[in-house]
Formats: C-alpha cells, structure tokens, sequence
C-alpha cells in the first residue's frame, strides 16, 4: 500500500475496494459452510469434492509456497523497520548496518517461536488485536497529517490500471484478498466453538473484518499519497518513508508511522508461521493441533525460511512486492471449492448459498483468473 500510494496516489484505490468486498463474501462463505456444517476447509476438501485429495494437497501447498515466500519479505521489512526506529533516537546509528538488522530478524523470530510453543488460539488472538490496533490508529494518526485531496481520492475508484501496474495489481491482491483468510477460517471459528447458532456472529464477523481490512489499507494508501506522490517521492526502502514523513511533522509522526509498519508486520508474521501445521492438521483430523512435536517442528522451518531476505541484505520492499504476488495464484482454487461446498443440499441443507452470495463467488472467481494472467505478466516482465 505504501509502494502504491508512493507510485501511482489514489489510482489502485478501486482494486482494494474489490478485493475488499470479495474477500468478504469468501470469509461469510467459508464461516457459514464452518458453523453449518461443523467441517473445515481441507478436511471438506478432501472428503466432499471429486478428486478432493489432490485439490487439497495442492491448496495446501499453493497457500503455504505464496504465505512463506511473504514470510521472509515481511520479516525484512519489519526488521528495517524496527533499526530505522532506533535510528531516530540513536542518531549515531550507521544509515545501512545489515549485521544490526540480521540480529533483529532473528530475535523477532526467535520471540515469536517461543510466543507459539506456549499458548493457545486465544493468547494467539489477543497478540494480533494489540498489534492489528496499533497498525490501524499509527496509520489513522498518520493520514490525518498529510491528507490529499478529496477529488483524488473518488478519481481512484474509477478502474485503470496505470503504465507498469501490474505487478503492483497483483501483489494488491495477493495481499488483501488472501486465500489462508478464507481455508483457515472454517478451523478458527471451531476452534471457538461457533455452530449454528452463531451463524448472524459469523455474518457480523465477516464484515467488520473486511471493513477493516479495507478502512486500514486505504488509509495507508492515503498516508503514502499524502507524503510521498505528491513530492514525486518513491519508496525504494524503509528510510524513505521516514525522510518522506518528518519534515512535514516532525519524529513524532514519523515514531508514529513506523510504529504502524512494525505492527503490520508483526501482525501478519504470526499466523503465517501458523499456517501449514494448521492446514496439515485440518486436513487430516479437521481440528486445530499446537501442541504437537509436527506443530513445533513446521513453525521452526517456516522461522528458518522468514530469514532467507534478511539473510540475503536484499530491499524487503522489492522482495515483498514480488513474494505477495505468489498468492493469487491458488485463489482460484480456493474460490472454486466452496462454491461447490457451499451450494451442496447434502451438506448445507436450507442454509446453502443464495443467489447474490452465487453471483458474488462466481465474479470473484473470474476476477481471480484475470488477476492470475496478469500476474503471470507481470512476474515475467520483472524477472526479464
């Protein structure tokens, strides 16, 4: 969101808006099959689809290859991150130290793993709501002081996509309309123990999730357009948003903006570290297992993978971009499962899909094969 309001201001505005409203009529598809049935994701995969197996395998291997290539680009940025916030207080500080910045990933990590070996979900939970609301209110904070124009931002809802905007479409996507949101929400929902009962909480869920999901990106889009496209400014690395934002309100702006990275980051390395003992075990017993020797032992090698880019010095902004990519190529997949699932009697009963939630899957479906394409374009053209 940075890189885009940075690079092209409001234009990619109504791509967010799309993948915002898809990505809540996946997260209400996917909890309504969840409290209806009982059933998760891979699980229902594997046992209700033709040829569920191989679908499931190659879901579950399509969500974890695109999640842990994000890994290790969100790890270097939030690592950068965290030593441009030294910086600022410790001035003495060399601009580029990539031994400081290595040392920091692999501590960041290292809390982590040891975060996940000893609670449950809701510890898990109750550390993404703190650092998800620090994420919202830094960026809010954020906007506010360097706001663009009204006009600008209602031009951004008209669709276009700008010379060389592909690859930023498409990580857009990647990142906002996120397939493990949807595989691994039917796991989550039981692990709190909805039902049927709780098919107007799911409902609710779904939405203020997504409305939040939207409100936060477009208000970092906003801030980026604000600080930085309208001084013809793009971010090329994490001190460039600092250098963009403290002369138009001093550190505290910036302590403020950076402080949101963080927690974007950090909000977002915690479940990905998740996701692939999560699926495995869906997938074999339809119930959430983190107390397993396999949990312990998967989350370890997914820690080991976040450290690739720092590891390698390379720009986390670049390798984030282009890793976010890789996961809009298994939406398709995913969107196509529980459309089967969802409009099943057998399964669904009265409660299976009506018309509108039809038609909504059915256009996420298609904007998910487009947004496949043009990935695959821009992936080429920026590997040439």
């Amino acid at each position: 969101m940075i890189k885009a309001g940075s690079m092209y201001g409001m234009q990619l505005l109504w791509v967010l808006c799309l993948s915002a409203f898809f990505s809540w009529i996946l997260m209400d598809a996917y909890g309504r099959f969840a409290v209806v049935t009982g059933k998760t994701a891979m699980n229902a995969f594997k046992s209700h689809l033709k040829w569920g197996k191989i679908l499931a395998v190659f879901t579950i291997a399509g969500v974890v290859m695109g999640q842990w290539s994000s890994l290790s680009g969100i790890l270097g940025l939030t690592s950068n991150a965290l030593y441009e916030f030294m910086r600022m207080f410790f001035p003495s500080l060399n601009e580029n130290n990539y031994w400081a910045v290595l040392a920091i990933s692999i501590l960041l990590i290292a809390i982590m793993y040891i975060f996940l070996l000893v609670g449950k979900y809701s510890f898990f939970e109750k550390i993404l709501v703190v650092f998800v609301t620090l994420m919202g209110l830094s960026f809010i904070l954020s906007m506010f002081m360097v706001l663009p124009s009204t006009e600008d931002i209602v031009k951004g809802l008209i669709p276009r996509i700008p010379p060389g905007g592909n690859l930023m479409v498409a990580a857009f996507v990647g990142t906002t309309m996120a397939a493990p949101t949807f595989v691994v929400r039917p796991i989550l929902l039981k692990e709190k123990g909805w039902g049927t009962s709780n098919l107007s909480d799911q409902r609710k869920d779904a939405l203020v999730s997504a409305f939040f999901l939207l409100t936060i990106s477009a208000t970092i889009m906003i801030a980026a357009t604000g600080a930085l496209f309208y001084d013809g400014k793009v971010v090329t690395n994490v001190l460039d948003m600092v250098q963009a934002l403290e002369p138009v309100a001093g550190k505290m702006a910036v302590a403020v903006f950076m402080m949101g990275a963080m927690s974007a980051g950090i909000s977002s390395i915690f479940p990905i570290l998740m996701v692939l003992p999560l699926l495995i075990s869906d997938y074999k017993s339809g119930k959430m297992e983190t107390k397993t020797p396999t949990f312990k032992i998967l989350v370890a090698i997914a820690c080991l993978v976040g450290l690739i880019v720092p590891i390698l010095g390379a720009n986390p902004i670049v390798a984030q971009i282009a890793t976010q990519v890789a996961n809009v190529f298994v939406l398709p997949l995913v969107i196509g499962g529980i459309i089967v699932l969802i409009n099943s009697k057998k399964l669904m009963g009265t409660q299976s899909a009506n018309l509108f939630m039809n038609i909504s899957l059915v256009t996420a479906f298609c904007f998910s094969l487009i947004i496949s394409y043009k990935a695959v374009i821009a992936l080429t053209d920026f590997l040439n």
